[in-house]
């Protein structure tokens, strides 16, 4: 059982996704604007968050947390779909990002998988703590990373994707595989998430993105990682 935040001011959505993740034996709590859970937020295993918020943004809310805390899970659910709202969610620190309309069983799944990565950086016992690649590096212990944009702190799932990555460094790893081992989903729900990973990530290590030399596409497959 986890405690649950969810920031949503779609009343009937937001007691639906409550109702259903109770029958998972959740604590849950519902709240309408960002403001109210700034100083309360702490309190909870994870968080599932609007953007489009009456008040404060469900982004500036998130930016908040991350200047505060660069681990606590938060689960973007937004009526946005475009790309580059993806990549602002991403890039402001969010672990993962959901589109409403939404498949519940998936989004289930993936909240899941959020719980259980909670503590991953802790429990890691593999041997490579630590990746060296072109100009830069990342500590999967502490999640710090040297990027071209300088010594940052990778969010949660940059973290799992990259650690994938470089454990099965010169193959191809398809993108149904990521969103198994990664996120806990099948392959056959949707993929944009992974892509939309890779472009942030590639923005993080390449020093020129649209011709990555560490994150490589496979056409018809999916990313091969070369050090």
């Amino acid at each position: 059982m986890a405690r649950l935040l969810i920031v949503e001011d779609e009343r009937n959505l937001a007691e639906g996704l409550k109702f259903n993740l109770e029958l998972e034996g959740h604590e849950v709590r519902v709240l309408g604007a960002a403001e109210e859970a700034l100083d309360g937020y702490t309190a909870y295993d994870m968080l599932i968050l609007d953007i489009m918020l009456p008040g404060m943004s469900g982004l500036e809310f998130l930016e908040r947390i991350r200047k505060e805390d660069k681990r606590f899970p938060v689960l973007i659910l937004s009526a946005k779909i475009r790309e580059e709202d993806r990549l602002n969610g991403l890039s402001a620190g969010a672990d993962d990002y959901v589109t409403k309309p939404f498949s519940l069983p998936e989004l289930m799944i993936r909240v899941q998988r959020m719980l259980e990565r909670r503590n991953w950086y802790a429990a890691s016992t593999d041997q490579q703590d630590r990746i060296d690649f072109g100009n830069a590096w990342i500590d999967f212990r502490t999640f710090n990373a040297q990027t071209v944009e300088g010594e940052r702190r990778l969010t949660a799932y940059e973290c799992f994707v990259m650690k994938y990555l470089a454990e099965h460094a010169d193959r191809p790893v398809s993108r149904g595989e990521l969103l198994e081992k990664v996120w806990g989903v099948t392959s056959t729900m949707e993929t944009r998430t992974v892509d939309t990973f890779i472009v942030r990530l590639r923005k993080l290590f390449e020093p020129d993105p649209r011709n990555p030399v560490h994150i490589l596409t496979v056409r018809g497959v999916g990313y091969q990682f070369h050090l």
